[in-house]
């Protein structure tokens, strides 16, 4: 009888082992893939299957992953492509309101409003070329003083010639600094949140370029936009936006935050859901059409993506600029946000892709939401069906030839930002896990590029820094056949 009854036990701890693990592999098996959204009453459409919407699943996950795991202080990324959420991923981490001192610590879902910092400014430029597809709005070669009548003591000093058009590039002339941070008071933005007569503080400093000549990053030019923008619709902005963008869009729950004296500010202070700043970027995508309406007028949407002048990546009041994945370039436009805002939108994908994070003053933030933004892209199939994921590297391998001293062709030098930042593009020589490929590098010291010319065979040393790999040494060496080793 014993046993039998220890027969029994045995036969029941083997079926619940057993059972546990049947549970445990059904449980690895059906594993929610990384990052998929979750149904909201927003209305998005919902793509469960990475694949079907022309990405390799694992190395989307490896994006994601790189999100979540990351030590900066991310809180959302949303990708959208062809219409539908492909990714709607969120953290906790530290943020902070443009008044506040501290930062709290918030948990970041689907339904939480996110500040959007200087993206702001992008809207305001969308909601002037509504604006002026209804003809409310004065053409864009209008003097601004011209509009400004209780400003005519300033008409002097070449102010005059400021159009509406050089405050929508930036190009406005006017002395501003807005450098070393929005927390010091002696950044040019401040005056804003308080000043009684904003267009004066603008338009009473000195020209230190003729207007349209040179590019200066000026927030109180959107300031002055945003009142005109006021001025000549009777509305205020938050009505006005409410009414003819975010309502049309199906965009109902956001902010936008007041100055000291309770103004609406046009150049931040919108707070917006990342997967409602993605119905901005698909929007933008679709020559501002949405869901049948024409909501910004087509030739709008063009000039606001356009550059303002050749070798700049500024148009009205949206930036652009290129990833570089597998050899090759990819375009993107973007509506920028200080700490880490982005909404990025990639044409020649049919791909919105949305960040956030708390990391205000600091402008090594950049430079990772571009690298991730370069990890998306490189998830992505150029062709649905023709790319096979064997023969699709990561971004992330191609940077692995930054520690070691590595061979490559020298092919040109490009500089954005006026100069500020220079890129050098190398052919780099393949290896077994490295294609043959361009890949980009910043340069700290223009020094190291003395004499090389395009073509020139290099060898080159790199170190990554937060997702960008800056070039440390560089040096001509002779031709070897067939990129073979030589000394």
């Amino acid at each position: 009888m014993e046993e039998s009854h220890l027969r029994l036990r045995l036969g029941a701890l083997a079926m619940f082992v057993a059972l546990c693990g049947a549970s445990a592999a059904g449980r690895a098996a059906t594993a929610e893939p990384c990052g998929t959204p979750l149904p909201g009453r927003d209305g998005w459409s919902i793509e469960q299957e990475p694949r079907l919407a022309g990405f390799s699943p694992d190395l989307l996950c490896d994006a994601v992953r790189t999100f979540v795991e990351s030590t900066r202080n991310r809180h959302a990324l949303v990708v959208e492509r062809h219409g539908k959420l492909v990714i709607d991923a969120y953290r906790t981490g530290a943020d902070r309101s443009t008044y506040s001192i501290w930062a709290s610590r918030t948990q970041f879902d689907k339904d939480q409003l996110h500040d959007v910092r200087s993206i702001t400014k992008s809207v305001v430029a969308v909601l002037w070329g509504i604006t002026d597809g209804s003809r409310v709005v004065p053409p864009l070669t209008t003097p601004v003083l011209d509009l400004l009548p209780d400003l005519a003591d300033l008409r002097s000093g070449g102010r005059e010639r400021i159009t509406v058009a050089d405050m929508l590039c930036m190009r406005s002339g006017l002395t501003w600094d807005e450098s070393g941070g929005y927390s010091r008071w002696a950044n040019d933005e401040k005056g804003l949140l308080w000043r009684g007569n904003r267009p004066r503080y603008v338009f009473e400093r000195p020209l230190a370029a003729p207007p349209g000549t040179l590019f200066n990053y000026n927030g109180g030019l959107s300031a002055v936009l945003g009142q005109l923008l006021e001025k000549q619709t009777g509305s205020s902005l938050q009505e006005y936006a409410g009414q003819w963008l975010f309502t049309p869009l199906g965009i109902r729950d956001w902010e936008w935050e007041g100055d000291l004296r309770g103004r609406a500010r046009a150049f931040t202070g919108l707070r917006l859901r990342p997967r409602d700043l993605a119905r901005l970027g698909r929007l933008m995508l679709q020559g501002g059409e949405w869901q049948g309406r024409q909501i910004v007028p087509q030739a709008w949407v063009r000039t606001l993506l356009s550059p303002c002048a050749a070798g700049e990546e500024f148009g009205y009041h949206w930036w652009s600029g290129n990833v570089f994945v597998r050899g090759k370039e990819v375009r993107w436009h973007a509506a920028q946000g200080n700490g880490g805002q982005r909404l990025f939108i990639v044409p020649s994908l049919d791909m919105v892709v949305v960040m956030t994070a708390g990391e205000y003053d600091d402008g090594s933030i950049g430079r990772a939401q571009r690298y991730l933004l370069q990890l998306v892209v490189a998830a992505t199939r150029e062709h649905e069906g023709e790319l096979a994921e064997s023969s699709a590297p990561s971004v992330a391998a191609a940077q692995e030839v930054a520690p070691v001293e590595t061979r490559a062709t020298f092919r040109s030098v490009t500089e954005e930002d006026g100069g500020a930042r220079v890129y050098v593009h190398l052919k780099v020589v393949p290896r077994a896990n490295l294609p043959f490929t361009t890949l980009r590098f910043s340069v700290r010291d223009k020094s190291i590029l003395a004499g090389l010319r395009e073509g020139t065979h290099v060898k080159f040393r790199a170190e990554r820094i937060d997702g960008e790999n800056f070039l440390t040494t560089i040096r001509a060496v002779p031709p070897c056949v067939r990129f073979q080793p030589c000394d």
